[in-house]
């Protein structure tokens, strides 16, 4: 079996290594437009040594940010603005992804330091967040507007756009957000999505929404470059998404030309109940490569050098995804190659004679 600095060939990119870094929001942008700080957070960790390294979610609508201060990519001038960074992350030997997303009704709240709460239109928020049934995440959330059918065709559109545009930019990599609670997920619960039209009620309806929007994205991007889905394979409520849904929709993605399900749990359900510990969604991850006969990523508390390794050695994944340990320490991998005694190329500008 391969191990975690083994590269990995998905479609013509070949990652180096099977280390990615996972789409972590910087609530840091006017506008959706990247800058400096994007510049310095992606390409550190690029330098660092990651094979593959993602934006943080990147909106394909204003309206669909999760905050005023969210990363988008629905204007030419968001995409102009990402391209030198994705240039920069390949002059260092990574691949470059952009997670598109739309957060549905988790939309227009403010940022993770500044006071919880939704943001008004008076402070860059909008008035109306959308959502499959117009159901609130929370009582502290606005109610959401129950999409119609061509507002839910106005979706696709906005993926297909932000897909244009992310190849114009030179990404490699799309990674769709079908988890945490946000739109695409949202027509995928049962206790999100109350609909009585095609993308509501059976399995069928409520994946619909995400199967078109991954045939449609497929439709633009290259076949050379990989598509990934990321998913919340459980609600962690009764009555909600699960595991076996997750499968049967893997397999669902698998025949639309995704190439990878990147597998996460959660955030659909204010208060679920979550039973956090090192590795505790690798299960997740393990279950749909063996079940639905798909690539997967496996996320959550993975942190040490050799714990990340037996995860790709025991075929539970076949890349890892880390978020907080690369915030942590963005040379993660250069640490980990040499805890695993393995080799691993430094940036000229750091190796010292002598």
């Amino acid at each position: 079996m391969p191990g975690l600095f083994d590269a990995l060939k998905l479609r013509s990119v070949t990652l180096r290594n099977r280390i990615a870094v996972s789409p972590m929001c910087q609530y840091s942008c006017v506008d959706g437009l990247a800058n400096d700080w994007h510049f310095v957070h992606l390409a550190s960790r690029a330098v660092g040594g990651a094979a593959l390294v993602f934006t943080e979610a990147t909106a394909v609508t204003a309206d669909g940010r999760i905050s005023p201060q969210d990363l988008g990519i629905w204007t030419d001038a968001q995409a102009d603005a990402l391209a030198p960074i994705v240039a920069f992350i390949a002059s260092q030997g990574a691949a470059a992804g952009i997670q598109l997303a739309h957060a549905g009704r988790k939309a227009s709240v403010r940022r993770p330091w500044d006071k919880p709460g939704i943001v008004p239109e008076s402070e860059g928020g909008w008035a109306r967040v959308e959502a499959p049934s117009a159901i609130a995440f929370s009582s502290e959330m606005l109610v959401p507007h129950a999409m119609t059918e061509a507002e839910i065709g106005g979706v696709v559109i906005a993926f297909v756009a932000a897909a244009r545009r992310a190849l114009a930019a030179g990404f490699d990599v799309i990674e769709l957000h079908a988890a945490h609670g946000y739109l695409l997920h949202e027509f995928l619960s049962p206790i999100s999505n109350k609909r009585t039209d095609r993308y509501g009620g059976s399995f069928e309806n409520r994946t619909r929404l995400v199967r078109e929007v991954a045939s449609a994205v497929r439709g633009v991007w290259p076949d050379a470059h990989p598509l990934f889905v990321r998913v919340s394979a459980t609600d962690w409520t009764e009555g909600g998404w699960d595991l076996p849904q997750s499968i049967e929709l893997a397999r669902a993605l698998k025949d639309c030309g995704v190439d990878l399900i990147d597998a996460s749990s959660g955030g659909n359900v204010a208060g679920a109940k979550i039973p956090l510990g090192p590795g505790y969604q690798v299960p997740f991850a393990e279950a749909i490569r063996r079940e639905a006969g798909i690539a997967t990523g496996a996320v959550g508390l993975i942190t040490g050098a050799t714990q990340a390794d037996q995860v790709i050695q025991n075929g539970q994944a076949d890349i890892v995804l880390l978020a907080r340990e690369m915030l942590r320490d963005p040379y993660w991998p250069m640490r980990a190659a040499t805890e695993l005694g393995r080799p691993i190329e430094w940036p000229a500008q750091y190796l010292r004679a002598g």
